[in-house]
């Protein structure tokens, strides 16, 4: 077959249009309407189309490009490629990868990371992590060669990913090389900044996230300029404001926050975060009240305005860009069915004698029932489209029908209940009757937030009392009492819906687990510290004292009581967007990773041991240590020293903590005293990154998941929602947009 790419240009390609495609013998064709006489159907050739149209289909469904080698020994390739196995072992070898920062020099394996208390960590011998990497790295040259093979040199030449794809590995082999030759005593890694590359480019949707976010730069930088250029105003009035007087007694402001111009843009820079509010404040507005004017005006326009107005440009540009990205996703999808059904459609056409127009444009039953079979794809969705298939009597599938077989990929699955099981004894059906009405569930939350009072109520008037002069009696005997009451509900659910009944609801599930592990907890203490009696304190036995085991019990009933979220329709609604955030944030956490593992290196090559804890503070006594004298608010009076960039895993720490920007001063003051003030730069860079950029998209996320959840179940009830497992992507979240899209907004849900 064909080695070429199938299509070119395919991005301009009408899938309902097929003047433009060539003609060619069934050896050498691409994707061809194909006349008669090069679509007859000889020998094993029936059988090498119909995996053509198997691997075109499964392109479809995971949005895949059709441009790749069509032979036979290909397709075998490239569904071996895309296989679950394959899949997985990659993505696990780009973990394992991404890990070896942990291990390397400098080691993250030890207990703290406060250097007062570190002890020398354990160093990975020469070779370990090495002999990992250089393995890793064969695995990623053997993925860069069959995706080169799979697609064509043509098409190869126009990715620009691969092209960096290869120079990736062979400069992380060029580095794994040095450090090999200088006895793994390199400090600068160039590789290091090299391995989320590989987690970059092994998802289309990262992809996809980056490009959005680089076309949404410019806009982006419009308002950064308009926010620079209002620190940048109110800098130069508040060091005319606030200039060194006469009176040392008025200069508290000029000394602590506009001393010079770095230190005055990066107060009010901390400012424009709320971190230092109202402490940057407070020297001058202890003079006069009037000076609160120039912060209030300041933050009002720059916190609540600039920055607010930040996110909604970060959300309307970033919607659109990945909206148009998305588009070529599902015409993708579009052009993978086309493509199956003009290969198909040979097989069609040389059953007929006939070669006229009407014949061209339809593919047998037979045949598209036996690609079906063999298409990897969930299970539903293969049954859904099997069933529409066998309904068709003519024998044959026109165009328009075929490409609306694939509709059901976008439609919801709607999960049904089995059939309650029947009973003859007139007292079981009246029990069945009973516990399948929807109050007894309202009973049960209702009895849950009871226990979860009792629990509340018990805490508080125990609050101040140690453990020894706790009685642990009345608590277990409430929890004896509703422990018992949830196994009762539990076995009279599930003899009122049968086991499979049961167990077909997801907060069955959630309650029952938890019912069973409170049920063994509890006859562990039975069986451990015997029946309670009043001032039941029995000395600790086993693993765990009483006190510990009565509370974990408590814990797992206050865990329980979030059995009542299904029965909200907002509050499921909420927790249904979020379990689907937590599916498709992949891309935006993959990128999330991408920017702190780079940040995590960084600060490790600029900033390792800059800070170091005085030299005899490990050994003080705690009464000596309280005579050191440090400024009130720094870092080395708010104990911070955990935070540093001694090695990869507190790095992370210390990026996530200036990202949150809760006192995110601190640690910019402090690196910028220990090294020089250009360690701002960093700093003030990883806040434009994290705070600015990232959370700004991650709203964005919440609003478009949360806008789509909404508007798909305003006219749903509790039931439907608890009932329907949404199948939400990004793709289908932004294709009610699409214009080529076949899918309206109110198309119908599948039942099983």
């Amino acid at each position: 077959m064909e080695s070429e790419p199938l299509l070119t240009g395919s991005m301009n390609y009408d899938p309902d249009n097929n003047d433009h495609l060539e003609k060619g013998s069934p050896k050498t064709r691409r994707l061809s309407s194909v006349a008669a006489d090069y679509c007859c159907v000889e020998g094993g050739d029936e059988d090498l189309y119909l995996q053509q149209a198997v691997v075109f289909i499964e392109d479809a469904i995971q949005y895949r490009s059709i441009n790749h080698r069509v032979d036979a020994n290909s397709l075998r390739l490239y569904r071996w490629y895309y296989s679950r196995i394959w899949q997985l072992g990659l993505g696990l070898t780009i973990a394992v990868v991404l890990m070896l920062a942990f291990i390397e020099r400098p080691s993250s394996f030890s207990y703290t990371s406060d250097p007062r208390f570190r002890p020398p960590p354990w160093e990975p011998p020469c070779g370990l992590t090495e002999g990992i990497e250089i393995v890793c790295l064969v695995i990623f040259a053997i993925d860069f060669a069959t995706k080169s093979y799979l697609i064509g040199w043509e098409e190869f030449r126009k990715c620009k990913w691969l092209i960096v794809y290869i120079l990736a590995v062979s400069a992380s082999v060029i580095d794994w090389a040095l450090t090999l030759s200088m006895y793994c005593d390199q400090n600068l890694r160039v590789r290091r900044l090299i391995r989320p590359f590989f987690l970059l480019q092994n998802s289309s949707l990262m992809k996809k996230t980056l490009k959005c976010i680089k076309r949404t730069l410019p806009e982006i930088a419009s308002v950064i300029l308009l926010l620079a250029l209002h620190l940048c105003l109110f800098t130069m009035i508040g060091m005319l404001l606030f200039a060194k007087g006469e009176n040392p007694k008025q200069n508290g402001e000029w000394e602590a926050y506009f001393r010079d111009l770095p230190t005055s843009f990066s107060s009010l820079l901390v400012l424009l975060t709320t971190a230092n509010n109202p402490d940057v404040m407070i020297p001058a507005y202890s003079l006069n009240r009037g000076y609160s004017i120039f912060f209030i005006l300041f933050s009002g326009f720059g916190t609540y305005f600039l920055m607010n107005l930040l996110t909604a440009i970060v959300y309307n540009q970033f919607r659109g860009y990945l909206l148009m990205s998305v588009q070529a996703s599902i015409l993708r999808r579009r052009l993978g069915v086309r493509a199956a059904f003009e290969v198909m459609s040979c097989q069609g056409w040389g059953q007929d004698a006939t070669h006229s127009e009407e014949n061209v444009e339809r593919v047998r039953v037979d045949a598209s029932l036996q690609v079906m079979a063999r298409v990897q794809m969930k299970s539903y969705y293969r049954q859904a489209i099997i069933k529409r298939v066998q309904q068709l009597s003519d024998g044959f599938i026109q165009w328009e029908a075929f490409r609306r077989l694939f509709d059901e990929l976008d439609k919801d699955r709607i999960k049904e209940h089995p059939p309650k099981p029947e009973y003859n004894s007139s007292l079981l059906q009246g029990l069945q009757l009973l516990f399948c009405h929807y109050y007894v569930t309202v009973v049960g939350n209702a009895v849950a937030l009871a226990n979860v009072m009792c629990i509340c109520t018990i805490l508080v008037l125990d609050s101040e009392k140690s453990i020894a002069e706790r009685d642990d009696y009345y608590m277990e005997v409430i929890n004896c009492f509703f422990i018992l009451y949830y196994l009762m509900e539990m076995s009279l659910k599930i003899l009122a819906f049968g086991w499979r009944g049961y167990l077909s609801y997801r907060n069955n599930i959630f309650d029952g687990l938890l019912t069973v592990c409170l049920l063994v907890l509890q006859i562990t203490i039975f069986a451990t510290y015997r029946l309670p009696f009043p001032k039941w304190n029995p000395a600790s036995r086993g693993l765990m004292s009483l006190w510990e085991m009565v509370r974990l019990v408590n814990m797992l009933i206050v865990v329980r009581f979030l059995r009542i979220i299904p029965d909200i329709k907002l509050m499921a609604l909420i927790a249904s967007t979020l379990v689907d955030l937590v599916k498709n944030l992949r891309a935006f956490a993959g990128i999330l990773v991408v920017v702190f593992y780079v940040f995590a290196v960084l600060g490790i090559w600029l900033f390792q041991g800059a800070i170091t804890a005085p030299g005899q503070m490990s050994v003080m006594s705690n009464s000596s240590m309280k005579n050191i004298t440090v400024e009130c608010g720094s870092y080395e009076q708010l104990g911070y020293w955990p935070n540093n960039f001694d090695d990869f895993a507190s790095s992370l720490v210390l990026l996530y903590n200036v990202m949150v920007v809760n006192n995110w001063q601190v640690f910019m003051d402090a690196y910028t005293r220990y090294t020089t003030q250009w360690s701002k730069v960093y700093f003030v860079s990883w806040w434009l990154t994290s705070s600015v950029m990232w959370v700004n998209l991650f709203v964005a996320l919440i609003l478009e998941n949360f806008i789509y959840k909404w508007d798909r179940s305003v006219m749903c009830s509790v039931a439907d929602v608890e009932r329907t497992g949404y199948e939400t992507t990004v793709q289908l979240m932004f294709r009610l947009s699409v214009p080529t899209a076949s899918r309206s907004r109110d198309a119908p849900n599948r039942t099983w």
